[in-house]
């Protein structure tokens, strides 16, 4: 059996199959590129590796209060060294990205403290923890204010809007990296570090946190790099390669990490206690992994921007620009074809193939999501996913893939089902 009959056999019809290795042919060049910077940050990962002497001792499992951890102290300073940063908190009582970002605010945000975001409205699940919606145990419960300032209509920072923001209760900004349920561009480390410099030059000392969620590895630096004092994510997104079960991290400045440790556990325990409960290698091997994954699912990405940005489809980021994270935007104009997409998705997942994807109300969203992923660890956005708010311009958000060849699948099944459903037509 030749590679089209195994496609063929998939549900790939061969239309949708020669449409595909057509866009392919001009990919070539970017594709080069994303590879060179996966293999300087795999550089990196084993030179932290082997500079904190990893050793196999650091696999062994802990339980109960967890002291004297060495695998897990050992991974934080891996990670530390990795982001360029003073310390690190990497941890598998971390549940989720949101979690991480929800301990770091809380963290370092007293009553009366007021909380900027100069990159307009944070990701939906970030709202009822600000308190922007009312939710038990927001911020704006305990006395946190929040304002932001929006973007302008080209996605470029409104400085003078910032400028006129930070004033003498403002104590954290929190930059969004990504684009998040939005359709505005993912800012880049440069142009992050540009908003970083111009809010400490309006005021000094101001904490800057950054959410760097599908983010990690997409390019050789990170926001640590320029000036964040801390830099949020999820171990089941970019930096756990697809092997972490669970967890998250963040890295940055001592003082900030520091608090965020207590935060997470209790005021005098801090980054003392937190069992790995036996996840250590899977945590060290994703981390080692991750640059490759990450790379494969860049490449799916740029693939999908080209797929369907030929057809007629706004994408955002478009399939020429530059790439700042893994997620690939497509304005699909209806909830009929973001289902289809979906549809097409789940399809190509080696878990739960068989499952049709339906709208519902998810827990932290003002409408109703889609989301299709057959993945091994439950919510993993490294793993092929996709996923969106049933509401105008019902864009769906693709994303992951452990593999360059899983992602191709993926997206050539989403425009098989378009295109069985009448919703797309090929050249």
């Amino acid at each position: 059996m030749n590679l089209s009959d195994m496609y063929l056999s998939l549900g790939l019809s061969p239309a949708v199959y020669r449409y595909g290795e057509g866009i392919l042919e001009d990919l070539r060049a970017r594709f080069d590129t994303v590879d060179a910077v996966a293999e300087y940050n795999q550089a990196k990962v084993l030179a932290a590796m082997q500079q904190n002497r990893v050793s196999a001792a650091c696999f062994a499992a802990t339980t109960g209060y967890g002291y004297d951890d060495m695998g897990r102290d050992t991974l934080e300073k891996v990670y530390a060294d990795v982001f360029h940063t003073e310390a690190a908190l990497v941890r598998p009582q971390i549940t989720c990205g949101t979690h991480a970002l929800a301990v770091a605010l809380s963290a370092n945000l007293l009553p009366g403290d007021e909380l900027l975001s100069p990159v307009g409205a944070p990701y939906d699940t970030l709202e009822e923890v600000i308190g922007i919606r009312p939710s038990q145990c927001s911020l704006r419960e305990y006395g946190v204010g929040y304002r932001q300032v929006d973007l302008l209509p080209d996605g470029t920072f409104d400085y003078d809007g910032i400028r006129a923001a930070i004033n003498d209760h403002t104590k954290l900004v929190t930059i969004q990296r990504s684009k998040g349920y939005a359709t505005r561009p993912t800012f880049s480390v440069r142009q992050i570090g540009e908003l970083i410099a111009f809010i400490k030059s309006v005021k000094p000392g101001l904490n800057v946190m950054v959410d760097n969620c599908y983010g990690e590895f997409v390019e050789t630096m990170e926001p640590s790099d320029v000036g964040a004092d801390m830099t949020v994510g999820s171990l089941i997104k970019n930096p756990g390669g697809g092997l972490a079960p669970i967890g998250g991290y963040i890295v940055g400045r001592a003082e900030c990490v520091s608090r965020c440790a207590y935060r997470l556990s209790a005021p005098g325990l801090g980054q003392e206690v937190g069992a790995n409960l036996g996840l250590l290698p899977a945590l060290y091997q994703g981390l080692f992994l991750a640059p490759t994954v990450v790379a494969g699912a860049l490449k799916g990405a740029i693939f999908a921007a080209n797929i369907y940005e030929r057809l007629g489809f706004r994408v955002v980021p478009d399939g020429r620009e530059p790439r700042h994270d893994i997620i690939q935007a497509v304005e699909l104009g209806s909830a009929e074809a973001m289902s289809a997409f979906c549809h097409g998705i789940q399809a190509a997942a080696p878990v739960d193939s068989y499952v049709m994807p339906e709208p519902w109300a998810m827990p932290g969203y003002d409408a109703e999501v889609i989301m299709a992923a057959g993945a091994f660890v439950q919510g993993s956005s490294i793993e092929l996913s996709a996923d969106g708010p049933i509401r105008p311009p019902y864009a769906v958000y693709f994303q992951g893939g452990l593999t360059w060849y899983h992602a191709k699948l993926g997206i050539l099944l989403s425009l098989q089902k378009l295109v069985e459903k009448g919703l797309a037509t090929l050249p």
